[in-house]
């Protein structure tokens, strides 16, 4: 079949863009129906090889599948107008709220209807958590995987790339080489060129940020720059990794604003790593005020997506070598399981920093340490009924969370 016109794809990849709510699963989903059930621009088995790709590298699967479709349809270009169209609508969005959310978020029924959000929020992470061990932990490796990364974060507080190199390391060591002979790379593969474009494109804003002594906005681009390497598995793995450094090793932000950005991230379309924006724009918003936060955010959108471009278009024309490494797979089913003891810390410290309002830690273990004394009756309420809600009678997010912030507003004014 002929490359669509520019035309068709622009509307195409743009109502993706603006459809694209519900996580990566509903906007793979999303992206299957307009791509292949309903125009065939792709055909089946090459949208499910370049999933399996986009799932081995870091970064948001999703809008990598939708920059390898345009990327295979119409070239460079043709990612780039895909990827972006998946992106712009979420982010301009994510902008609006997080400035809002700056000005206004300390009002007492504004902090109220949070805490309903919150609670929303504990249960949407308990979700992905339940449908990624149901698809990763098939045998007793992927189970001591999992219970090992948990403990590892939990408890004794080892940094999360650590855990996602040592859970590939063993994955493919534990691997079976394959005696096929693996197929060629595409004739269109220019690793060095793409590198040295991507990588340059990449660290351009870096070395202007560190030309012009900008401290806080360079450490800002070199941590994001550094979650765009590690990030296998999905927003929901790399979160709580996020949350220990800007939360407690920078102070950017508070816990409760990061519950609250995860909430708002939700809400949106595009991918859930978007709320890497909402972080940075309000860390630079209390920095310096909103043209601090436009340029925090701006930088960290340009830091985290970037790359996502670099590896599509290193990788994409790999894709057929790389479905044909068993070593590969194998070291991205190790990871995925260890990403499942990394969701489930996440769950833990959410509910715990959501029903105390004083939680320590116990030294010299990173292991949270609640004051008892200081649990709030409210959201854990707030809580059963968000269970109620969304796993009970499999109401979804958005709506579920307008009825948590309408209740928890309504005892707020009590």
């Amino acid at each position: 079949m002929s490359a669509p016109d520019w035309r068709d794809m622009a509307c195409v990849f743009g109502r993706i863009g603006v459809l694209s709510f519900g996580g990566p699963a509903a906007q793979i989903a999303l992206m299957h129906e307009e791509l292949v059930a309903k125009r065939s621009w792709l055909d089946e088995q090459t949208y499910l090889r370049a999933l399996s790709l986009c799932m081995l590298l870091p970064g948001p699967e999703a809008m990598q599948l939708a920059t390898y479709a345009g990327w295979r349809m119409r070239g460079t270009a043709g990612g780039l107008l895909a990827g972006l169209l998946f992106v712009i609508p979420g982010a301009l969005l994510i902008a609006v709220l997080a400035l809002l959310y700056a000005q206004y978020g300390q009002l007492p029924l504004v902090q109220a209807a949070f805490l309903g959000i919150k609670a929303a929020v504990i249960v949407v992470v308990f979700q992905a958590l339940k449908k990624v061990a149901g698809k990763a932990l098939n045998g007793t490796q992927g189970w001591a995987l999992a219970s090992l990364s948990f403990v590892a974060l939990f408890v004794v507080g080892v940094p999360f790339p650590v855990i996602i190199l040592a859970a590939g390391v063993w994955g493919m060591w534990r691997a079976q080489a394959s005696d096929m002979p693996a197929p060629p790379a595409s004739a269109a593969a220019r690793p060095m060129q793409v590198i040295a474009f991507w990588g340059l494109l990449w660290a351009a804003p870096l070395i202007g940020v560190w030309l012009l002594d900008q401290t806080f906005l360079l450490q800002l681009g070199l941590f994001f720059s550094k979650l765009a390497v590690v990030t296998f598995g999905g927003a929901y793995a790399v979160l709580g990794y996020m949350t220990q450094t800007v939360v407690t090793d920078l102070g950017w932000i508070t816990t409760e604003q990061m519950i609250d950005a995860l909430g708002l991230a939700e809400t949106t379309p595009g991918p859930l790593i978007l709320v890497t924006e909402f972080v940075a724009l309000l860390a630079g918003f209390a920095q310096s005020g909103a043209s601090g936060a436009i340029a925090a955010g701006l930088l960290a959108l340009w830091v985290t997506f970037t790359p996502c471009f670099l590896w599509i278009f290193l990788a994409g024309p790999y894709l057929e070598r790389l479905s044909a490494q068993p070593r590969l797979a194998a070291g991205l089913s190790a990871i995925t399981a260890a990403v499942v003891g990394v969701i489930a810390n996440l769950t833990v410290w959410f509910a715990v920093h959501v029903l105390f309002a004083r939680v320590g830690t116990a030294a010299p273990f990173a292991l949270p340490l609640p004051d008892l004394s200081s649990f709030n009756p409210t959201a854990a309420g707030l809580t059963v009924l968000a269970a109620v809600l969304m796993l009970g009678l499999r109401m979804g997010f958005v709506r579920a969370m307008v009825v948590l912030a309408i209740c928890a507003t309504g005892i707020g004014a009590i």
